[in-house]
């Protein structure tokens, strides 16, 4: 079984589609491939489904979608062969479980990958580093579970793999500065940082390649952008990190900072 979650949901079986056009069938198949080789319980996946309004006939509903979804199993598998559709999809006491072989996983690639990046990049091997988070990043094809209906749960999921996914690219723009692109960067992080116009990480960036690239003024503007959007959306002032960067420009010759920020690595405010 191959499972693809970064973009539109994919999952074939012996290379055949076993996707169901349907929204809750879809649904109910995106959350069991998200835990695959986990059981979900029942209510679980009708909290998923109806939310707060579960109606009366949600346990025989629910039983006529996991039919479905193993028709469409079913029909994927050769003539004979085992596991059978109800061993994939699997009833376990309470839930549910997909519980095929998994030959490929596109956000268990991602995040090891992602890991791998990251350990490159606090070993100081920016260049392997950019390389492995570059490729990673490239496993998404679009928001996660882009075109399937969402609950809370899969809400909830979606938003922590999309943040997962700006985390690996600030890794990978930080191992992109150590090496000294920063004029290349300066489209992509004007993009980033319009995108995301509340991340001080990517602010933080867009400001170190601004000044690099001889742009000083440019980054003071920058930052404050931020610090506007900070104090009339939210109420707050940049953080002591990103006000320490701002002095640093203001100096002309800043010498290089280190910061740690959430997740306990360390950011560079590396001016030179």
């Amino acid at each position: 079984m191959d499972i693809e979650v970064l973009g539109p949901l994919n999952i074939h079986l012996h290379g055949t589609p076993i996707v169901p056009s349907a929204g809750k069938p879809r649904q109910i198949l995106a959350l069991l491939a998200l835990r695959a080789g986990r059981i979900v319980p029942v209510p679980t996946l009708m909290e998923e489904i109806w939310g707060s309004r579960i109606p009366r006939s949600a346990q025989t509903t629910l039983q006529t979608y996991i039919l479905q979804l193993r028709r469409r199993i079913s029909a994927a598998l050769p003539d004979g062969s085992l596991p059978s559709a109800k061993e994939i999809l699997a009833t376990r006491f309470g839930g549910y479980q997909l519980a095929g072989s998994v030959s490929s996983n596109d956000l268990t690639t991602f995040r090891r990958m992602t890991a791998e990046g990251s350990a490159a990049l606090e070993a100081g091997e920016a260049g392997r580093a950019s390389d492995v988070l570059g490729r990673a990043l490239d496993l998404w094809r679009g928001p996660a579970l882009v075109d399937v209906p969402r609950g809370r749960i899969l809400e909830t999921e979606s938003l922590g793999m999309d943040e997962a996914r700006t985390h690996a690219l600030e890794l990978r723009i930080e191992a992109d500065l150590r090496l000294g692109r920063h004029a290349e960067l300066l489209g992509e992080l004007r993009m980033l940082a319009a995108e995301h116009p509340l991340n001080e990480n990517l602010c933080a960036q867009l400001m170190i390649a601004l000044y690099r690239s001889g742009h000083t003024w440019r980054a003071l503007e920058v930052y404050q952008r931020l610090r506007s959007t900070l104090v009339s959306e939210l109420g707050v002032e940049p953080s002591v990190r990103l006000k320490r960067l701002h002095q640093l420009v203001l100096g002309g010759s800043p010498p290089r900072v280190s910061e740690t920020v959430p997740g306990g690595r360390e950011l560079s405010l590396d001016l030179r």
